[in-house]
């Protein structure tokens, strides 16, 4: 009877044992469920750069703002105004990739909250709201009305109804609000810091940290104050938002590239894609200021011997023969928020306030800080700006600040003068920056095809895909 018991206990322990066994065995343990919330920064920094403020958003819209030419397949199809303009498909990638970013934030955001797993993390905290004012405002930028309050809820809500820009953008405010003010608190001391896991500032310690992501959340404020003068100026408000933010380049939200396991994007583009060539309307704009950047931004395509540049808007289909970007290269930084960007945000500001002297000012520190970014001196621009730039200030200092911005913004910051340019048509001031392609231009993006053909409220939106040429978004003037 005993020997039976024992084999008994035997057997139940062998089962309850193999049970613990198979249910590990079937856990990836690379593959864990939850990680700590620092390592997602990581990941939402790099995909805000690369998928985001860069990748599709930015290849097609330099080309609709002329900074490049599309001269093959999909880009030439964007010059020429053809199907990729309103396809659902074109853009898809891209929007799928911004709202996993979001998602990602909002992980963060949610566990660093009161009562969430690392509540206390208050400055991890504020940089995933940063990041997350950054990617909202540039998806509703480019789309207009988007899904967001019922957004990110996958397995809960499988159509998300879309949200007006114009609540959005209140979201955007008060995302940045709560940033500078959980920037401005003590992180929990059990807890571990950030640290390098901030690939942006992430070298500097933590006080120094925490104190640019506060002029990053200022420096966002003036740039979305200033979007939306059309439906409501607050110049005033833009300068001190602007006055609170960077005081020099070092300061600036730039994120690197080490040129080997990361490159930037524009540089992947031309290596894998060679799409682009080299926009004559950019060029003119160059030689009409006797702009030392001329011999720069574009060079002959490489074993050609001869920079041609190609027309906007009848280029022939043509790889190997255009020129191409003078300044690709793997490590060039993108810049999520450049300091020259808000000192012509600033510059903009004071003039449609009257206060000229204070323009000249700011108009001075953006030329300078532009020229150093590609790598000419303070002397070069000191000299171009009062031989070229102040006369063309004096006689029309809108356009000449406009112009000088579109200029600075070449390359890595188009997604900023594409939306300047929307704001400026709504204010009816569209010929400050004239463009040479006589084809219609889109007024916003479409929306990605993963949600035209699973949300129906997307779908309705979308509907043919033509009111992209027809259609501006809220700010812009439009209604949706």
């Amino acid at each position: 009877m005993k020997k039976l018991i024992y084999i008994f206990c035997a057997a139940s322990l062998l089962t309850a044992c193999t049970d613990d066994v198979m249910d590990r065995l079937n856990r990836n343990e690379n593959d864990p469920e939850e990680v700590p919330a620092r390592y997602l920064l990581t990941d939402a920094e790099t995909a805000s750069a690369v998928s985001v403020v860069s990748g599709d958003f930015a290849f097609y819209t330099a080309v609709y703002m002329e900074q490049q030419a599309g001269i093959f397949n999909q880009m030439y199809n964007a010059e020429m105004r053809l199907a990729e303009v309103y396809s659902a498909a074109t853009f898809n990638n891209a929007w799928n990739a911004t709202y996993r970013n979001l998602l990602a934030l909002r992980i963060i955001r949610e566990r660093c909250a009161a009562g969430g797993a690392e509540a206390g993390s208050n400055h991890l905290l504020g940089m995933a709201q940063v990041l997350t004012a950054l990617n909202l405002a540039t998806l509703t930028d480019l789309m207009g009305d988007i899904p967001w309050s019922e957004a990110l809820q996958p397995g809960a809500v499988y159509q998300p109804k879309l949200d007006s820009q114009e609540s959005i953008y209140q979201d955007v405010f008060d995302l940045l609000d709560e940033a500078i003010d959980n920037l401005r608190k003590e992180d929990l001391a059990t807890l571990t810091p950030v640290g390098t896991q901030d690939l942006i500032y992430g070298s500097l310690d933590a006080d120094r940290q925490a104190e640019l992501w506060i002029k990053a959340a200022y420096g966002l404020k003036a740039r979305y104050a200033l979007r939306l003068s059309f439906r409501e100026p607050r110049y005033d408000q833009v300068i001190d938002y602007a006055d609170s933010s960077f005081v020099s380049s070092d300061e600036q939200l730039a994120y690197p590239y080490d040129g080997s396991s990361s490159i930037n994007p524009f540089y992947a583009f031309y290596l894998n894609r060679r799409y682009f060539g080299a926009s004559e309307s950019l060029h003119q704009k160059l030689v009409e200021r006797n702009d030392p950047r001329e011999s720069l931004f574009s060079k002959a395509y490489p074993g050609t011997g001869q920079l041609v540049f190609a027309p906007n808007g009848a280029p022939e289909q043509r790889q190997g023969y255009y020129g191409i970007s003078g300044l690709l290269s793997p490590t060039r930084p993108t810049l999520l928020l450049s300091y020259h960007e808000l000192q012509f945000v600033k510059a903009e500001a004071q003039t449609r306030l009257g206060q000229t002297g204070d323009a000249i000012g700011s108009l001075y520190n953006a030329v300078v800080a532009a020229f150093a970014q590609v790598g000419l001196s303070a002397s070069e621009a000191d000299d171009y700006f009062q031989n070229v730039v102040l006369p063309r200030f004096e006689a029309d200092p809108l356009s000449e600040i406009i112009n000088q911005k579109y200029l600075a913004c070449y390359e890595g910051e188009v997604l900023e003068t594409y939306h300047d340019y929307r704001r400026l048509l709504a204010m009816g001031e569209g010929d400050l920056l004239p463009l040479a392609n006589p084809l219609p231009f889109p007024l916003r993006l479409p929306y990605g095809n993963s949600d035209v053909v699973s949300n129906d409220h997307v779908a309705q939106a979308y509907g043919n895909g033509d009111y992209v040429t027809t259609e501006p978004v809220w700010w812009a003037g439009g209604s949706r």
